[in-house]
């Protein structure tokens, strides 16, 4: 399981954040100090780090400092909002930078654009009873095979990396279907209702109005 660092000194901010991305299927810890921060990175291995600056101990210009040659992503996420900062931070290493404060949607698929980068997504997807495992193009449903099309694969492939987070029906015609949206075609509509039926999804897979479709999980 793909592994985040949270550090950050607001402890509400760190629950939020881990709240959001355990939903979205990531195992996170959090710290509220600089220094413990650094401990954590010794002891155990992360594939990100969540990274504010003004922190007890050692700021996050400093963390950087000693993450950068252990080839470990990182995003900033911070109040210090000045673009001298920004900059900073992008010329000792950071992959991104957000702002506080920020939408958690947001922030969920920045971590996912950085995980894509740097090839640590992983071949096993889970939501829930759900296990798509990637390699085998294998999914199961509480241990039991559940068999799809083509398409119907394609799209919860989409839904499962894209977990709470609203999808464009012309994005998932483009990348499932490898065609243009129509707008009178009810293809997509009748792929996602087979789909929520096999996946027990009545519920979970939602209609977003003139947008699309969101996974709940």
């Amino acid at each position: 399981m793909i592994k985040i660092l949270i550090v950050d000194d607001e402890k509400p901010i760190c629950d939020l954040i881990d709240m959001n991305l355990s939903a979205a299927g990531y195992f996170c810890k959090s710290v509220q100090d600089g220094m413990d921060a650094i401990e954590f990175i010794e002891r155990e291995k992360f594939d990100l780090v969540l990274l504010d600056i003004m922190l007890p101990g050692a700021d996050g210009f400093d963390i950087m400092e000693y993450i950068r040659p252990l080839q470990i992503p990182v995003i900033f996420i911070t109040a210090k909002s000045d673009v001298k900062d920004k900059v900073k931070g992008l010329k000792l290493g950071a992959e991104d930078y957000l702002a506080k404060p920020f939408d958690v949607v947001e922030l969920v698929a920045r971590v996912e654009v950085v995980l894509r980068r740097f090839q640590k997504t992983e071949s096993l997807l889970v939501a829930g009873d759900i296990a798509v495992d990637m390699e085998a193009r294998k999914v199961t449903r509480a241990g039991k095979p559940v068999v799809l099309t083509n398409k119907e694969y394609g799209l919860l492939v989409l839904f499962m990396q894209n977990k709470n987070i609203a999808l464009f029906k012309e994005m998932l015609y483009e990348k499932v279907w490898g065609d243009e949206y129509i707008a009178d075609s009810r293809t997509l509509e009748l792929h996602v209702q087979r789909l929520r039926r096999k996946m027990g999804w009545e519920k979970n897979l939602v209609a977003v109005y003139k947008v699309g479709y969101r996974l709940e999980v």
